[in-house]
């Protein structure tokens, strides 16, 4: 399984540009990508999606960066050899969408699956298992288990901010790793134990 995490420049594939993108390989958690690249010429910013990365406006459209198609390709050709090329994450649709988009713009063949694998899906039935009633957020009428939440549920404090696409793969790793096989996956995160053993 390929454990995904991209960082855009807003959230419609269509409109919205790659900024970085990080991958752990779950079956060898010692092989990880991450790459940034500048947005694609005309692609639309959204000031809310550079607050929860971190980037400028500025390092978004740096000239010197390696362009999304280069950023995509350079994944693609990582991710190759793997023999389970699945994708997880958490909301990993978002991530295999603005993937499939960038192959699309940069003229590349797709040949990533459609089905992936959700972290929050994982953590809502871990603890439904366990007999507890996962968090709704009373608000908006629907699922709390955001990353933080199912970090902490995991025993782990809340991912760094700003959001790196590279932490957020560890971290989407490290919980897959608890939820599904009550190991601990990464030395980044061996100090933190299993909450339920």
């Amino acid at each position: 399984m390929i454990v995904i995490d991209i960082e855009a420049s807003g959230v419609d594939y269509k409109k919205h540009s790659i900024v970085s993108l990080g991958a752990v390989d779950f079956s060898n958690p010692d092989n990880r990508f991450y790459g940034e690249c500048q947005i694609w010429e005309g692609a639309h910013i959204m000031d809310e999606a550079l607050a929860v990365c971190g980037f400028s406006r500025e390092e978004i459209t740096d000239k010197n960066k390696k362009t999304e198609s280069e950023l995509v390709r350079e994944f693609m050709e990582w991710s190759q050899h793997m023999s389970d090329r699945t994708l997880v994450g958490q909301n990993v649709s978002f991530d295999r969408d603005m993937l499939k988009a960038g192959c699309e713009r940069a003229g590349l063949p797709w040949d990533l699956a459609y089905r992936t694998l959700d972290t929050h899906t994982f953590c809502w039935m871990h603890i439904v298992k366990r007999g507890l009633v996962p968090p709704i957020d009373a608000q908006h009428r629907r699922s709390a288990l955001d990353l933080d939440a199912i970090l902490n549920y995991c025993g782990i404090p809340e991912e760094p901010k700003p959001h790196n696409a590279l932490t957020g793969a560890m971290s989407h790793a490290e919980v897959t790793s608890r939820l599904l096989n009550d190991k601990k996956l990464l030395p980044e995160f061996s100090q933190f134990e299993i909450p339920w053993l």
